[in-house]
């Protein structure tokens, strides 16, 4: 890594790995170490460890396995967003997985690649994800907004919800959790919880995650 003196330090890309799979974890971390701009400040194999650590070392990317021991990358990417916005979470997967995808968009993830990614690929991600941009493979969040289209029968799907609904589903759509949203409108986090089932229903949706890419096609319209 480079050595420039404090200029260089505050260039550093800081990155926290989370993979169960120390061999996945090494040559990860191997990989990262030899760009001069990253440095990888911590590792986990577990959820737990991975919740726990995390905010100690504050790293600017977390780089997240999708399936852990005791959890998932996804829960660990929202619990981070929610109490550190600041950290960008890239998920790392072996295989393509629709629903992931769904919960990781939820989560506020910023980006989600394949385990069989090039290496320069994930340096790549990295560095944008770290940037503040945004990583979701097009073909995969189509396939996404494709599915939700078909699953619409009525022309408008928010016809039915009351204005507080709707309110509620906009903030799901900005990745808040149920507690968050009770905090924003000053409601109990049991009564989100009634209102998010009640808008599930009426959208004929299975899946919160289903409500924020309904919200993220939406968005742009007057509704």
């Amino acid at each position: 890594m480079a050595s420039g003196g404090a200029e260089d330090a505050r260039k550093q890309i800081r990155v926290f790995l989370v993979d169960d799979h120390e061999v996945v974890r090494r040559g990860v971390a191997s990989l990262l170490e030899t760009e001069d701009d990253m440095t990888v400040v911590g590792e986990a194999g577990t959820a737990e460890q991975a919740l726990a650590r995390i905010p100690v070392v504050l790293p600017d990317v977390a780089v997240l396995d999708v399936r852990l021991p005791g959890g998932s990358g996804v829960q660990v990417c929202r619990e981070i967003r929610s109490d550190h916005p600041e950290i960008a979470c890239l998920m790392l997967t072996s295989f393509a997985d629709e629903d992931a995808l769904y919960d990781a968009v939820m989560a506020g993830a910023a980006g989600y690649v394949l385990k069989q990614i090039h290496g320069a690929d994930l340096v790549g991600a990295v560095r944008t994800v770290a940037a503040g941009g945004s990583l979701l493979d097009s073909g995969s969040t189509g396939a996404m907004l494709e599915r939700l289209r078909g699953s619409q029968a009525e022309p408008d799907p928010l016809a039915e919800l009351t204005p507080q609904e709707r309110q509620i589903l906009d903030l799901i759509g900005e990745g808040m959790t149920n507690r968050q949203i009770g905090e924003r409108l000053y409601l109990a986090e049991k009564t989100v919880k009634n209102y998010v089932s009640a808008l599930l229903a009426k959208l004929d949706l299975k899946r919160r995650t289903q409500a924020a890419v309904l919200v993220a096609e939406l968005r742009g319209r007057r509704y």
